[in-house]
């Protein structure tokens, strides 16, 4: 049903004016692009030694502002979309949405403003989940979408990862900060590979006039494997245990994909960019399997499978398409988001493969890296900023 009674909609001109706030995509895919840029760069100072970040150790503040400053805000503009369609009812818009905004946004200024009293910088920041979970909790319970009901927990999964970092650096929990983060790249995984499960192959037919394959019982167990190869792993980084279901997580998601695959995907950039996210969460199951056996050069490559590849591929893909088709617009990115598809993906080989399988090759792998996550993400942010801030063309809000 229609969130507000507009009338005639079919026949409205198209608004003029600003839109930032409509709704929950708009806001946060924005900044998300931004702060991917943002963070990216002042990582690669810090590899230089050029600038030391404030009261966290660097990979620790890195990770957290990755995961907690780029990724969670991708997931709050996507869930609170998705939300409204799921159930039909309003999600946060205007006023309430931008108190949301800036309440993310504080926790940022947090980390970037030196001088800020540690327990003030931590309040504020580990307030957004909860926050978040309860504003997408309402819709969902009241419309009774049991199937949907995990979204709101593991987004308190996410809060309690990072209260966990939080809890190390103000020296509660000492030693909590690795266990947190490794939390969140887990928790955000799994949310990616139900999503993905959900809309690849859906977005994949509607668009090509495909029949994805789909196995009953392959869909009934991979959500448990995925699950348990993740707590093995938090609790076991080196078992046989782990290594074992990580092994399956990687060979059922590999089926699962190739079950979406057809050649004519290849055409579509907003397909196959959505492939190949999924393709780095599969590898990335593969890699903690060899990192779980033992081969203990293979961590920090399956991490940042996940983490390069999953978040940072799969984020982009669903940000250039859910921006287009939720402004009323033709699901075909300008030509340049080709190249930024492209670009994601290469950073995402140079972090994971270079320092594998040439480890002298660290340092540079980094630089190439970033400076190519930062040109994918800056194009995203250029080229989408009007869409972003701008009314749909069809005149619907939203």
């Amino acid at each position: 049903m229609a969130v507000l009674p507009i009338k005639d909609l079919h026949t409205r001109p198209p608004l003029t004016g600003w839109a930032p706030f409509a709704l929950g995509f708009r806001p946060f895919f924005l900044a998300a692009g931004l702060y991917a840029v943002l963070m990216m760069g002042l990582w690669l100072l810090v590899l230089r030694g050029s600038l030391v970040p404030g009261e966290l150790p660097p990979p620790v503040w890195h990770g957290h502002e990755m995961l907690f400053g780029f990724a969670v805000a991708v997931i709050a503009g996507f869930l609170l979309t998705a939300a409204r369609n799921w159930t039909g009812l309003p999600t946060p818009a205007g006023l309430p949405l931008a108190a949301l905004f800036m309440l993310w946004l504080a926790g940022r200024l947090g980390f970037l403003i030196p001088g800020l009293p540690a327990g003030l910088v931590a309040a504020i920041d580990l307030a957004f989940l909860p926050v978040l979970a309860l504003v997408l909790a309402l819709p969902i319970l009241k419309a009774k979408q049991l199937h949907n009901y995990p979204f709101p927990i593991m987004l308190l999964v996410l809060a309690l990862a990072n209260a966990l970092v939080h809890g190390d650096a103000l020296g509660w929990t000492p030693g909590t900060a690795q266990r947190g983060l490794h939390l969140a790249v887990y928790a955000v995984v799994a949310m990616m590979a139900v999503m993905g499960g959900r809309v690849i192959p859906s977005f994949t037919d509607n668009k090509l006039g495909s029949r994805a394959r789909r196995w009953p019982l392959l869909e009934r167990l991979l959500p448990a494997v995925t699950l348990g190869a993740l707590i093995a792993a938090l609790l076991a980084p080196t078992s046989f245990v782990t290594a074992l279901l990580a092994a399956i997580a990687a060979g059922g998601h590999g089926v699962r994909l190739a079950g979406w695959y057809t050649r004519k995907l290849w055409s579509v950039p907003l397909l196959w960019i959505l492939h190949l996210g999924y393709a780095w969460i599969t590898l990335g199951f593969a890699l903690l399997a060899l990192s779980a056996a033992g081969l203990s050069a293979a961590a920090f490559s399956a991490l940042h499978a996940f983490t390069a590849g999953g978040i940072g591929v799969l984020t982009l893909g669903m940000m250039a398409r859910v921006s287009l088709g939720h402004t009323g617009r033709m699901l075909e990115p300008a030509p340049l988001m080709t190249w930024a598809f492209a670009a994601i993906n290469l950073a995402a080989l140079s972090r994971v493969a270079l320092p594998l399988l040439v480890p002298s090759a660290w340092s540079a792998a980094m630089a190439v890296a970033g400076l190519l996550w930062m040109a994918a993400f800056g194009l995203f942010a250029a080229l989408y900023l009007p869409i972003l801030l701008r009314p749909r063309v069809d005149g619907k809000p939203g």
